[in-house]
């Protein structure tokens, strides 16, 4: 996590989730409040929010352990700009939330080859499964072409595991 800075003191709230690790090894567990933008007229979370949510899971999980988004998008470190991009998702809705509750995107690295990462995603309240995902992630240049994940990326995600 980065230290804080002069526009982020050190009592600056935890944005990010934080990373754990339990029996199955390393998870990032962001939590998620539920407001009414996230609803549908029926009052339960819109199917996009579910979809959006495991987005920031994934980002705050990279984020955590060291990758950052803006310098490869910039170019910086003499690689050719590149970003993460979905490639497949396999997801399951299972049961639904609402409004004002507390929600849990947990995150855990299932695979990984040189250009891609396959990360299980979960969505829970107080420990009850509402919505599971595996989500394939690719790493590829500004012109669409595979780019290898970094050796400083590669293992931060085996770090823990």
């Amino acid at each position: 996590m980065s230290p804080p800075d002069a526009s982020h003191p050190a009592d600056w709230p935890d944005l990010a989730g934080r990373v754990a690790v339990d029996e199955r090894g390393r998870r990032h567990v962001l939590p998620i409040r539920v407001y009414f933008e996230d609803t549908d007229f029926s009052g339960l979370v819109y199917h996009g929010s579910y979809i959006r949510w495991c987005e920031r899971g994934r980002s705050d999980f990279l984020r955590l352990i060291g990758n950052d988004h803006r310098a490869l998008i910039d170019g910086s470190g003499g690689r050719e700009p590149a970003a993460f991009v979905v490639r497949r998702m396999a997801i399951e809705f299972l049961k639904p939330a609402r409004i004002d509750e507390i929600l849990e995107v947990t995150t855990r690295v299932k695979d990984t080859t040189a250009a891609t990462l396959v990360l299980d995603q979960r969505i829970a309240r107080d420990g009850v499964e509402l919505f599971t995902a595996e989500v394939m992630v690719v790493l590829i240049s500004r012109s669409g072409k595979p780019q290898r994940l970094s050796r400083a990326l590669r293992e931060a995600l085996q770090d823990g595991t």
